[in-house]
């Protein structure tokens, strides 16, 4: 079969694709929704990136220490995790958690009414890391000589679930963004076989005259691209205020992660009506060599 031409070069041949039609409307919607679903989907793995790297830095340069001893050595114990701390290489501020800070930090398992007053829990001592960090087993061999209650938490087993949670989450996203570009490829087909089908007749009538392969081809190249090109325009236009219209995590209590985009991120979403319209040109490509093969 003769080369297919460029979808953008000739207008002319417009005239062999009718305008209208299921194939019209099918086209244009399956890429306006699929475009939908794919502005969520890329939002989904920006925002896995962008929590991963959030939970990331903030577990990774804190640490905790748990002081549990019996209440008239805690203040003791308390003074001296906070001289050791003082005097280890690659430790920032430290300081004990008041009552109020360490209630605030239970209040979403117990609720506010809980009687911190009452309750032996452990002092929590919090404190940061600088520079290349510090030797968490020579820590925990320094605690345990000179503050026997005292535990060292790295959250190393809090940061390691998270992550792999992100990216997990992050992965689903671009999976979904491979499998919303199949669908539409198949739509987008089956849409094309049938304009083709219809117009058996047609393209007979062309061939005798003197078209090419490549100029009927191409006539359906380009009908189906700009249709899927003007129907992903409009997906993502909504999927974009859609995304806008999303409540933030502050509003929402923190439930939700910030799903959609910041900054130079809103530009994101204008690749997906290129990357349609080129799924678009592939498959109407690929199926019109087929049918035209089997109108021989």
């Amino acid at each position: 079969m003769s080369r297919v031409t460029l979808p953008f070069t000739d207008a002319a041949a417009d005239r062999v694709v009718p305008p209208t039609g299921h194939t019209a409307w099918l086209t244009g919607f399956t890429a306006a929704a699929m475009t939908f679903l794919a502005v969520f989907a890329l939002a989904l793995s920006l925002a896995s990136g962008r929590l991963a790297d959030r939970w990331q830095e903030a577990l990774s340069n804190t640490a905790t220490i748990r002081i549990s001893a019996p209440p008239d050595q805690i203040e003791a114990q308390t003074r001296a995790v906070l001289t050791l701390l003082s005097t280890t290489p690659g430790v920032g501020e430290a300081r004990a958690l008041s009552d109020v800070e360490q209630r605030d930090l239970l209040e979403p398992w117990f609720g506010p009414d809980l009687p911190v007053d009452s309750l032996a829990l452990p002092q929590l001592v919090e404190f940061s890391s600088v520079g290349q960090g510090y030797d968490a087993q020579g820590l925990r061999l320094r605690l345990q000589a000179e503050a026997p209650g005292a535990v060292l938490d790295d959250h190393t087993r809090w940061r390691r679930p998270l992550a792999v949670a992100a990216e997990r989450l992050r992965l689903l996203g671009w999976l979904s963004l491979a499998l919303i570009g199949g669908a539409m490829a198949a739509m987008i087909t089956l849409a094309a076989n049938a304009a083709l089908a219809a117009n058996a007749q047609v393209i007979r009538v062309l061939r005798l005259v003197g078209a090419t392969d490549g100029f009927i081809a191409g006539a359906f190249v380009r009908r189906f691209t700009l249709r899927a090109l003007a129907g992903s325009l409009a997906g993502v236009a909504l999927g974009a205020l859609a995304i806008f219209a999303l409540p933030s995590a502050d509003e929402a209590g923190g439930f939700l992660t910030g799903l959609g985009f910041q900054g130079y991120g809103w530009f994101a979403p204008l690749s997906l009506p290129v990357l349609a319209a080129l799924v678009a040109f592939g498959a109407t490509r690929a199926a019109a060599r087929k049918k035209l093969s089997e109108l021989m």
